[in-house]
């Protein structure tokens, strides 16, 4: 791939590194050779990223012609607002204060070159905020209000801002960058696109073991697909992509969305969507859309401060409790005594304004319906913990138990429960979900619909093996390929 620092006049830019070229705006958004090279990733340090400028048009027109334009037109967008690089910096809060707790001056002014300071100590910080603001060129203002330090404002620089004495360390910065050595990436040269997988290394139960997500690897890259792993460290990188694939726990008020939400913007395929994410993590929402479209489910009540004493002799005793945002498990109790309920719903009610209560319909086992692209591609029954109501058991010190599962062809499960499943994935989208139902003789009960289902060698991969990997590798494919066919892709 060939690398293009585009600059506004070639003397703003007096250095040289191997293998990187140097090229004026002009040059670049007029040149037909620039048009045809459909292998470049663009560094954009002009002097102005303005709507309607050469820097402006650098990065429009690298996106329309498949290159990978650094900053991006949602990068310049976010930098553009200084309230909305506030709030996508929520996530260094603690890094912030740590870093800058030494500082005694009211204010502070931080520059990040390719990813680096030359602020002794702040390196660490310098590559997080490059990581969520992917510009080559940053400089942040920090203010401090009382004794918290606060990120006021951030925006891109140009390379005519660089003055004589930061020469050298931009250029060792940028060497480095563009370096082998630096690039942490083990994707293939020859990919004819590049695929992140965001995971968290360290969520004792993610949505894909270790030997899942070798095998989703393998499976890319026979698709002739370069992959990378990446965390949420890497926000600001997903401009190098053509896909993202979400492996990881997700939530709304989470980075998994915020990525989402950045991915989608930059045009990227995106799976989990983030109106998926949306609609999949709030199980009021679920409750209601399920209502609405006459899905079979457990009677269900919207809990809220009015009616909380409602609910026992509505539902029923035991009755589940649930918060909107629960997952594995967590955050969903049952309560067996009427008379403990108005306090257990009370308690959930400090935490969310409403909160879903439903009938306890006891089964040995749920039905998990993997769906994607509106089509089921596995079935699998998990069978609820030892001396326990739910598949996970979570003791008092912290250790979980789960209970046995297995797998079987989609032809081979009941046809009601798939046809079900397929009905309540259908009214979220296209994307990727598991489906969990309960059946008590011939009646099918929608659960919940999951955007983040669990995918692990061993299980889920039971009867298809390698084919499951293959299988939604291929629909990330063959969105790609239509993104590209589309006008403007």
């Amino acid at each position: 791939m060939n690398i293009l620092l585009v600059v506004s006049d070639l003397k703003d830019w007096p250095l040289d590194i191997p293998g990187v070229e140097v090229v004026s705006a002009r040059t670049y958004l007029t040149e037909p050779g620039y048009f045809d090279n459909r292998a470049a990733k663009v560094f954009n340090l002009c002097r102005s990223h303005k709507y309607q400028s050469a820097g402006y048009y650098v990065s429009l027109l690298a996106a329309a012609r498949g290159h990978h334009p650094i900053p991006s037109l949602a990068t310049i967008q976010d930098l553009r607002s200084n309230a909305v690089a506030r709030l996508l910096s929520e996530d260094l809060e603690d890094e912030i204060q740590k870093a800058l707790k030494r500082r005694d001056e009211g204010q502070f002014s931080l520059d990040v070159l390719f990813g680096r300071t030359p602020e002794a100590g702040l390196d660490d910080l310098a590559w997080r905020l490059y990581s969520l603001f992917e510009a080559p060129l940053l400089r942040v203002g920090f203010v401090r209000r009382g004794d918290e330090w606060q990120l006021r404002s951030i925006r891109a620089l140009g390379a005519n801002d660089l003055n004589e004495a930061q020469h050298d360390f931009v250029l060792q910065a940028a060497s480095d960058y563009f370096s082998v050595k630096r690039r942490r990436a083990r994707r293939k040269p020859q990919s004819r696109y590049d695929l992140a997988i965001l995971h968290d290394p360290t969520d004792p139960m993610p949505p894909s073991n270790k030997r899942a997500m070798a095998r989703f690897e393998s499976a890319a890259e026979a698709l002739d697909m370069g992959v990378e792993l990446i965390t949420r460290e890497d926000a600001g990188r997903l401009a190098e992509f053509d896909a993202l694939f979400i492996r990881e726990t997700t939530s709304v008020n989470h980075h998994t969305f915020r990525m989402a939400r950045r991915a989608q913007a930059e045009g990227l395929v995106v799976i989990d969507d983030p109106d998926s994410i949306l609609k999949c993590t709030n199980k009021v929402y679920l409750a209601e859309l399920l209502a609405r479209h006459r899905v079979p489910s457990p009677k269900t009540m919207i809990v809220h401060a009015g009616n909380v004493d409602e609910v026992a002799p509505a539902l029923g005793i035991p009755v589940v409790l649930k918060l909107p945002d629960s997952s594995f498990s967590a955050g969903v109790t049952k309560v067996d005594r009427a008379e403990d309920v108005p306090d257990r719903v009370r308690e959930a009610l400090t935490r969310s304004e409403l909160i879903v209560a439903q009938e306890f319909v006891p089964t040995d086992y749920d039905w998990r319906v993997g769906i994607i692209d509106r089509r089921p591609i596995y079935v699998s029954r998990y069978f609820m913990a030892r001396r326990h109501w739910q598949i996970v058991r979570r003791d008092a010190d912290g250790a979980t138990v789960e209970g046995t599962a297995d797998t079987f062809a989609v032809e081979d499960a009941p046809a009601a429960v798939v046809q079900t499943a397929l009905k309540a994935a259908n009214l979220i989208g296209n994307g990727l979900y598991g489906v969990d139902l309960k059946q008590v003789g011939d009646k099918i009960y929608v659960i919940e619909i999951n955007d983040n289902p669990s995918i692990d060698a061993g299980y889920e991969d039971a009867v298809r093996k390698g084919d499951l990997y293959r299988d939604i590798m291929g629909v990330i494919l063959a969105r790609i390929e239509a993104k590209k066919r589309a006008p403007g892709g």
